[in-house]
């Protein structure tokens, strides 16, 4: 498709986005690579606070396939096979490779995308990108276009803890991507894995309890989690099921919809071994700090049930 078209489509939905009310996002996601990318695409587009502009798929190294294409394909399948939705939002294939340095982009379409569609905002209306892999994407539309700084804000799940910073996945898969961004000026939102832990983490009981019984869509998450967690969690299959997983890349959406709080923290740099240095600065990002999962879960489920009842789940 000519980029040019792409770009009207853009326009056209960020039009609509803005005129409806609803919180705009796009999501960068390496879906597949774990378990919890699912749940975060399915209360983005089950959830009508949410207008999802598009979504851009993210390179993981743990991946059958690393590179994006992968990602793109499962993505495709997620949305258009198990939610059965045969119009949603554009999805993107975004780089297969992280940053080779900081000040390069990995042009794609992805990155395209991120520029065009954050064209219809300003510092005062930003378009909140949320990045739940691998954040290549985000840093090579700021370094293609530094002005989308003044238009978006990142909010992604990422690092280990405050002050640390640390090697957490999302991070790991390219560390340059986050020496850009935060070197840059554009606004952040963290929830690091130690909130994750704290918060979202469910024990296959309580995943069961909370999502089996609500429709296919509850029953595929369920079947999903299971295998992820015999396979990663218990692979020797013992009696002792206690120990939980952590649906970690749903704090991204809790944030945005007000179900997380996060506390005002001097703009940290970023060294290559993944620890943050904290330098004299005026400027701030925000660090995730609780999310009110009570009400997160019981919001999930009541999507997931809405959703059944008005579309053709198989």
């Amino acid at each position: 498709m000519p980029r040019s078209f792409i770009l009207v489509l853009v326009a056209l939905g960020i039009s609509a986005g803005v005129a409806a009310a609803q919180i705009p996002v796009i999501l960068s996601t390496d879906v597949g690579n774990e378990i919890d990318d699912q749940w975060a695409v399915l209360y983005l587009l089950t959830n009508p606070q949410f207008r999802v502009l598009g979504m851009v798929s993210a390179h993981a190294p743990t991946l059958p396939d690393p590179s994006a294409h992968y990602t793109y394909r499962v993505l495709v399948d997620e949305v258009e096979n198990h939610m059965g939705l045969q119009a949603h939002p554009p999805l993107f294939e975004g780089s297969s490779l992280p940053l080779a340095d900081v000040h390069t982009p990995r042009g794609n379409a992805g990155v395209d995308f991120i520029v065009g569609a954050s064209r219809g905002f300003s510092s005062d209306h930003r378009l909140d990108v949320l990045t739940i892999g691998a954040a290549t994407d985000v840093a090579s539309a700021i370094l293609e276009d530094p002005a989308v700084t003044e238009r978006i804000r990142v909010v992604a799940m990422g690092f280990n803890r405050w002050p640390d910073g640390g090697d957490e996945f999302n991070v790991a898969n390219d560390p340059r991507a986050w020496q850009v961004i935060l070197d840059s000026r554009v606004p952040v939102a963290i929830g690091c894995g130690d909130v994750c832990r704290a918060y979202l983490a469910l024990t296959p009981d309580q995943a069961k309890h909370l999502v089996a019984s609500h429709g296919p869509l509850g029953a595929w998450l369920w079947e999903e989690y299971q295998d992820w967690y015999y396979r990663n969690v218990k692979p020797m299959r013992q009696d002792d099921f206690s120990k939980p997983w952590i649906v970690w890349d749903i704090i991204t959406a809790a944030y945005v919809e007000g179900l997380a709080t996060g506390e005002s923290k001097p703009r940290p740099r970023l060294r290559d071994d993944m620890v943050f240095e904290h330098p004299a600065t005026s400027d701030n990002i925000t660090w995730v700090t609780s999310v009110d999962s009570k009400r997160l879960w019981s919001d999930f489920v009541d999507r997931l049930d809405e959703f059944t009842r008005t579309h053709a789940v198989h």
